[in-house]
């Protein structure tokens, strides 16, 4: 992993995180700043408070796609660029963090979840598919993203373990994990004390 290439792999990963679509999709649909209202949080949740389901799909579909681009072309170019399961594993690490802290916006970014889809999908289809099954099932009994990120973020390793075992990689996505939880700290805390907003909540103020 230590070539240069990696570094280059791992930068652009990053700048490509830090592509916030929350922001883009609202300045170009003539919204609001999604970091003005509702839960402050540039993600598609956040956006869809404003009513306007387009925008919040194209938001969803822009943070998953720039996670599964960066992974994806990593690992489509590993043996022509000699980049190991180390350095794809940092690739997804860094096109997360990037997410989490935009250079682009001053390190303040969202929260990843759509992001990290994107990013698990790329690693393995069947990876991606089963925690997105688990986030749309707790979504859909309980009306919370935040517990169905949470929960998601919790099965994730476990997914990865059973079905590949130990690896960089399987660190990759822990550390991910770990830092979606990190992220999700304040809706945990509104989860315990009721106070969470529910999927489809207007925005308020």
């Amino acid at each position: 992993m230590d070539n240069l290439n990696s570094v280059i792999a791992i930068v652009l990963a990053y700048l490509l995180g830090s592509v916030s679509f929350a922001v883009l999709v609202s300045r170009v649909m003539g919204l609001a700043d999604p970091r003005s209202y509702g839960s402050g949080n540039p993600g598609a949740t956040n956006v869809l408070r404003t009513g306007n389901k387009p925008a919040a799909l194209l938001t969803l579909i822009g943070d998953g796609a720039k996670g599964w681009l960066a992974v994806f072309l990593a690992r489509s170019m590993a043996s022509q660029f000699a980049l190991g399961d180390g350095a794809i594993a940092l690739v997804a690490l860094a096109v997360f963090v990037g997410h989490l802290f935009p250079v682009y916006h001053r390190f303040a970014g969202g929260k990843g979840v759509a992001t990290a889809a994107g990013v698990l999908l790329a690693i393995n289809p069947w990876l991606g598919l089963a925690t997105l099954v688990t986030w749309l099932l707790i979504a859909f009994f309980f009306r919370y993203s935040s517990l169905a990120a949470l929960v998601s973020a919790a099965f994730a390793p476990i997914y990865y373990v059973f079905l590949f075992g130990t690896n960089p990689i399987a660190m990759a996505v822990f550390l991910m994990s770990a830092l979606l939880v990190w992220r999700h700290r304040g809706n945990i805390a509104k989860l315990m004390a009721g106070k969470e907003s529910r999927i489809g909540d207007k925005k308020r103020g």
